[in-house]
C-alpha cells in the first residue's frame, strides 16, 4: 500500500525493530514494554489526506486510503510490529506441496451490519477484485491463483498517435483455482508452487467484502461496512477534503483490538499547520513532518517522539512516454540524472538523518537485501560522470529544453525542499532547468501517473504491504502490475520474478529477485533515492504511539490520556 504502497512474498523484516531515536522517559513507544494504560473511549485525531478512491480494499493502494481501510477491515492474517504474520480470520492455512492450499475460516465472524463471513465471502471478494471489469487497482495481487489470467484479461489497442488503451475483456468470471468447499473451507490452487504465498494474506487486497459492496461498489466505498477494529462513525463520516471519522467496533475480537475509542483522520495539504496543531494539542499524532521540523522534532517533543528504520523507500520515476528519455540517448540521460543527485547530502541536510541513501530498489530492513548490485553505482553522486553521460546523449539526440523538466509531487508530505535540491543538482550538473510540479493531493499525482499525463518526472515511494523483497519489485515494476503506472516492461525482469516466486528456498528466491534488480539498474525506469527511518510525534493527549514494521502507525495501539 503502498504508494508513498503490492504481491507475493518471501522473507521477513530483518531489523525493523532497531530504534534510531528512542523516546524520553515520559513517553513510551518502541520499547517492547507492556501496554500503557489510558482512556479506552477517547477519540484520537491523526494526520492524513484525501484518499484517492472510494474505500474498497482491493482498489486502495495508496497510504491515505490504506490507513483507513486497514482499520475498517480484518483479513485472514494480520502482521505484528515486526512484520510477522499472525492468523486473524484464518483458523489454519495449510499446504503439502506449496501449490494447493487449504484455508479454514473462523466461524461466527460478522461484518458490522450483521452479515456472516464465510469461505464464500472470501471467494466472492477475491474473484471481484481479480476481475478486470471491476477495475480494482489491486487485482494484480491475485496473479498467482490458477485462472487469474482468464478473469483479468484485457485487450490493448494503439492509436495513430501512438497512445495505448486497455479495455477489460475477461474470458471467465471466476478463478478456476479458487473454491469454497463449505462455509469454513477455502481451497486455492496456484499456477505454480510458491512456498510463501500465504504471507501476503494479511494485505488489504485480500480482505473480505459484504454482499452490498459487490452489488454497488461505488456507493459502498463512500460508506464502507467492515469487520475490523473500527467502523465508520456514522453515515457520511467521510467528509471529503476534510476528514474521516472512525469509532471502535465493540464486536471486534482479533489481534488488533483498539486501545482507544476511535480515530478521526484530519486532512491537511501542508504538514506545517499540522505540526503547529500538534504542538498546541489540537492534533494527536502524525507521521508526516515538515522538512524544517526534522531538525527539531526531538527537542519539540522530547518525550513524545519515536524513530526507527522501516520498510519504506522513495524513487523518482521517469515515464517512458517522454521523448527525452527514450532510446539510447534516453538511457544515457536516465543514468546522468541519477549521478547528478547528491543523495547523501540531501539525506543529511534536508532530512536530518531520517533518510539514508538508497543502495538498491528495496530497503535494508527487508530480508534478502543486498547492496553492491551490478549497476547500483548509478546511485553515487558523480557530477563529472553525469556531465559526460549527458553530453553523450546530446551527441545522439538533442534534449528538448524549451520547458523546465517538471517533477510532480504532492506538497503535503514535506517534499518541496528535497525536490528543489534535486532540481538544483540537475541545473548545476547537467545544465537543464527543473522545477516541482506541485499538487495539493497525493491522489492527483497518482491519477495523472495512471493516465500517463505527466510532462516530466514524478515523486514516488513504496510502503511495504508485507515483509518481502518481491513486494518492492513485482507490484511496482512487473509488466501490467497494479502500481506500474509508467508502464515499464522488460520480459527478462518478469521472468526472474517468476523464477524467484517458484524457488524452493528463501535464499534462492532472493537471489533471483536481486538479479531482477540488476535489470532495473540497467534500464532505470525510476531512480532509487533513499530509505526511511520513520519519525512520528504525538501530543500531550497521548500516552503511547508506535509504528509497525513498514512505518505505518499502529493506530489501534494508541492509548490516550
Amino acid at each position: 500500500m503502498r504508494l508513498t504502497r503490492t504481491s507475493k512474498a518471501l522473507g521477513i523484516v530483518a531489523i525493523a525493530a532497531l530504534a534510531l531515536t528512542g523516546c524520553g522517559a515520559g513517553g513510551g513507544s518502541n520499547d517492547g514494554g507492556g501496554q500503557a494504560t489510558g482512556d479506552p473511549n477517547k477519540i484520537i485525531t491523526a494526520y492524513s489526506n484525501e484518499p484517492q478512491h472510494p474505500l474498497l480494499p482491493a482498489n486502495t493502494n495508496e497510504v491515505y486510503g490504506g490507513r483507513v481501510v486497514e482499520l475498517l477491515f480484518e483479513g485472514l492474517r494480520a502482521y505484528d510490529p515486526d512484520g510477522k504474520p499472525v492468523n486473524a480470520l484464518a483458523e489454519s492455512i495449510e499446504t503439502t506441496d506449496s501449490q494447493n492450499w487449504t484455508i479454514k475460516v473462523k466461524q461466527g465472524q460478522k461484518f458490522t451490519n450483521g452479515e456472516e463471513i464465510t469461505a464464500k465471502t472470501f471467494v466472492d471478494s477475491w474473484n471481484f477484485a481479480a476481475n478486470s471489469e471491476n477495475l480494482q487497482n489491486n487485482g494484480f495481487f491475485f496473479e498467482s491463483i490458477a485462472g487469474y489470467e482468464e478473469v483479468s484479461a484485457v485487450t490493448t489497442e494503439t492509436s495513430a498517435d501512438g497512445k495505448t488503451t486497455t479495455t477489460p475483456a475477461p474470458t471467465a468470471e471466476t478463478m478456476s483455482g479458487l473454491e469454497a468447499k463449505d462455509d469454513s473451507t477455502i481451497t486455492v490452487k496456484l499456477a505454480q508452487p510458491e512456498a510463501d504465498w500465504s504471507l501476503r494474506l494479511g494485505y488489504s487486497a485480500f480482505f473480505p467484502l459484504p454482499s452490498a459492496a459487490l452489488a454497488d461498489p461505488k456507493a459502498f466505498g463512500e460508506n464502507p461496512v467492515g469487520n475490523g477494529p473500527y467502523k465508520m462513525a456514522k453515515e457520511g463520516a467521510w467528509v471529503h477534503d476534510q476528514s474521516i471519522s472512525l469509532v471502535k467496533n465493540p464486536d471486534y475480537s482479533g489481534p488488533r483490538e483498539s486501545q482507544n475509542g476511535g480515530v478521526t483522520f484530519k486532512f491537511y495539504t501542508d504538514p506545517g499547520p499540522a505540526y503547529t496543531d500538534l504542538q498546541s494539542d489540537n492534533l494527536d499524532v502524525t507521521d508526516v513532518l515538515p522538512s524544517n521540523a526534522l531538525k527539531t522534532y526531538i527537542s519539540d517533543f522530547p518525550d513524545r517522539n519515536a524513530t526507527k528504520p522501516v520498510a519504506t523507500n522513495s524513487t523518482l520515476n521517469i515515464p517512458g512516454y517522454n521523448p527525452n528519455f527514450q532510446g539510447e540517448a534516453g538511457k544515457l540521460r536516465r543514468q546522468a540524472l541519477s549521478y547528478a543527485i547528491n543523495r547523501e547530502e540531501i539525506c543529511k541536510v534536508i532530512f536530518s538523518g531520517t533518510r539514508t541513501p538508497a543502495k538498491a530498489y528495496a530497503p535494508p530492513v527487508i530480508d534478502g537485501f543486498k547492496e553492491g548490485l551490478k549497476g547500483s553505482e548509478t546511485l553515487t553522486f558523480d557530477a563529472a560522470k553525469a556531465k559526460d553521460l549527458w553530453a553523450q546523449a546530446e551527441a545522439i539526440q538533442p534534449y528538448d529544453n524549451s520547458k523546465p523538466l517538471q517533477i510532480a509531487s504532492n506538497t503535503d508530505g514535506g517534499n518541496k525542499e528535497w525536490i528543489d535540491a534535486v532540481a538544483n543538482g540537475f541545473k548545476n550538473n547537467l545544465g537543464i532547468q527543473a522545477e516541482i510540479q506541485p499538487f495539493a493531493k497525493f491522489a492527483e499525482v497518482l491519477d495523472l501517473r495512471k493516465s500517463q499525463s505527466l510532462p516530466g518526472l514524478s515523486r514516488a515511494g513504496w510502503q511495504g504491504d508485507y515483509p518481502s523483497l518481491y513486494n518492492f519489485l513485482g507490484p511496482v515494476w512487473a509488466t501490467g502490475a497494479s502500481s506500474n503506472y509508467e508502464k515499464y516492461s522488460n520480459p527478462e525482469f518478469d521472468q526472474l520474478l517468476k523464477e524467484g516466486l517458484a524457488a524452493k528456498t528463501t535464499e534462492e528466491a532472493n537471489g533471483k529477485f536481486n538479479a531482477a534488480q540488476e535489470i532495473l539498474f540497467e534500464d532505470l525506469p525510476g531512480l532509487a533515492l533513499w530509505d526511511q527511518a520513520k519519525p512520528i510525534v504525538w501530543s500531550n493527549n497521548v500516552v503511547k504511539a508506535e509504528t509497525g514494521w513498514n512505518g505505518g502507525i499502529r493506530y489501534f495501539d494508541i492509548t490516550a490520556k
